[in-house]
């Protein structure tokens, strides 16, 4: 459940399902100029939005590359790049009318010969290649129309269209072959890359090029019409906590992210600072490799093993206790997996160890030291498998790493621990690639049941197979729920315009 004493860290903010409700004060005017420095828990590790992952360098490609579609403010899918999309009456066709005169930062106009060479290039670098699985062609009839066509209806593919990671974002069509991690820097968003030292910080600056769908009223979600005021947005890698607080505090920093809730005490009484909060933002989770933790028993033996409460209380959250792989706001949310969640039950863990021969294997848990929860939760979780009899060795590496073999099932882990973030709210569309990381993307349990859940346009039917989906994916250990986070940031008063959202938006926003 939530923590009343950190809960009431939050400042008299007023907490909203993703968000949160903030004191509408007098209007000032907007105007162009000034900088804003971001203190954020790590480097960015890549700036190819087709292949990226982590939301530390999601905040920045938002900023850097638009798609057909985005995530819109109530998380659905919304008009971007495309200003009309169709749809064919039985479900295999979609018609994108693309928006004239939209430029890349280079002054290049986009048209349909860019999307299509984007979607084939991803179709070839993203982990999340197979949402395109089923795609039959696409064509480009002419300069503005882009279409695809599929084998077998998807009534979810607009929706997967949205998803902030791996993102669908369009490059220039010069792009298509470059590998993954590697395209050149052109993106078509409201800000563009101008500095960039590697495990240090990144800069971005205003694209003059920009073009605003002047359509829309406003900012919306990562849709919309955007406004770049800010001339320039740097990205600084301060890992420590305590120096990014240290950083907003003195004046080196106006805004910071993955800040701890104890440690957010020091910020109360502050007129000057606010700690902004995001509930429900992500999803503690351990990750079993299926290719490597192969014993079913063993699996569901350290699932028995993890206390929710002694875990998130040794991190210092702001935390809901949930059992679903959905947060509570989704349609999709339910409790299948209530019979295997916080059971922090040693003599369960121990029947299922001898039921499945554990004769004393190894088990290697990878977590980093980035971020304090995913570190404090595997801290406790090792001291539970110990008192097991598991023989566990905590591999501790930092976040670029932990979430690059999550992702490529490298590393020689058995588990590791992440959160996911998009995938509970968004939907089972999204909730596919999360599924991958533990590395059976082909399991036929999952493949069969997207297929039908795609294929079916009954909301009721696509919820009761994502259960029987979920349930699997709990039940097997593959996936091991301790809780739905917040996501705590620190910002000073020299802004207007900021909004806590699941990724960080800085277009919209002025200084004073």
């Amino acid at each position: 459940m939530v923590n009343p004493r950190r809960t009431a860290l939050l400042l008299g903010t007023a907490l909203v399902a993703g968000g949160l409700a903030l004191a509408s004060g007098p209007a000032m005017a907007q105007k162009k100029g000034g900088s804003l420095v971001y203190a954020n828990v790590s480097a960015v590790g890549t700036m190819d939005p087709h292949v990226a992952a982590a939301v530390v360098d999601l905040e920045t490609i938002h900023h850097v590359y638009e798609g057909l579609v985005e995530m819109g403010e109530d998380y659905r899918a919304a008009p971007m790049l495309a200003s009309k999309i169709d749809i064919s009456p039985d479900g295999r066709t979609f018609t994108f009318s693309l928006r004239k005169g939209v430029k890349f930062a280079n002054g290049k106009e986009m048209t349909a010969a860019d999307v299509i060479a984007s979607f084939e290039r991803y179709k070839k670098v993203s982990p999340n290649a197979p949402a395109l699985g089923d795609v039959a062609g696409m064509e480009t009839p002419d300069p503005y129309t882009f279409v695809i066509k599929l084998n077998k209806p998807n009534s979810l593919f607009v929706e997967v269209m949205k998803t902030p990671t791996y993102s669908f974002a369009i490059l220039p069509a010069e792009q298509k072959d470059k590998p993954a991690r590697d395209p050149d820097l052109v993106g078509i968003g409201p800000y563009v890359v101008s500095e960039w030292a590697r495990d240090s910080h990144l800069v971005l600056k205003r694209n003059d090029n920009y073009v605003a769908d002047e359509s829309a009223k406003g900012p919306d979600g990562y849709a919309g019409k955007k406004t770049a005021f800010l001339d320039s947005i740097r990205y600084n890698s301060v890992p420590e906590a305590n120096t990014r607080v240290a950083a907003l505090q003195t004046g080196g920093a106006d805004f910071i992210g993955a800040l701890p809730g104890d440690v957010a005490k020091r910020l109360k009484g502050r007129t000057d600072i606010s700690v902004l909060s995001v509930i429900p933002f992500c999803q503690a989770t351990f990750i079993s490799h299926a290719k490597n933790f192969t014993n079913r028993s063993v699996r569901q033996a350290v699932s028995m093993l993890i206390d929710s409460e002694e875990m998130m209380e040794a991190a210092g959250q702001v935390w809901d206790r949930n059992p679903s792989l959905m947060f509570k706001p989704s349609y999709y949310f339910s409790d299948v997996g209530a019979a295997m969640y916080d059971q922090h039950s040693v003599d369960k863990a121990k029947a299922l160890l001898k039921a499945g021969n554990y004769a004393g294997q190894k088990v290697v848990l990878e977590t980093n030291t980035n971020y304090a929860y995913m570190r404090d939760s595997s801290q406790v979780l090792v001291e539970q498998m110990k008192k097991a009899g598991i023989n566990v060795e905590l591999k501790m590496v930092d976040w670029t790493t932990n979430v690059g073999d999550l992702s490529k099932g490298t590393g020689g882990w058995d588990m590791t621990i992440t959160g996911l973030c998009s995938g509970p709210l968004l939907g089972p569309q999204q909730w596919r690639l999360s599924l991958a990381f533990a590395q059976n993307p082909d399991d036929p349990v999952v493949t069969e049941g997207y297929a039908k859940m795609f294929a079916t346009t009954d909301a009721a039917e696509r919820k009761k197979i994502w259960m029987g989906i979920e349930k699997y994916f709990i039940e097997e250990g593959y996936m091991m729920k301790v809780a739905d986070i917040a996501d705590l940031r620190g910002m000073n008063d020299k802004f207007v315009g900021i909004k806590p959202y699941y990724m960080q938006r800085f277009w919209d926003v002025w200084k004073k």
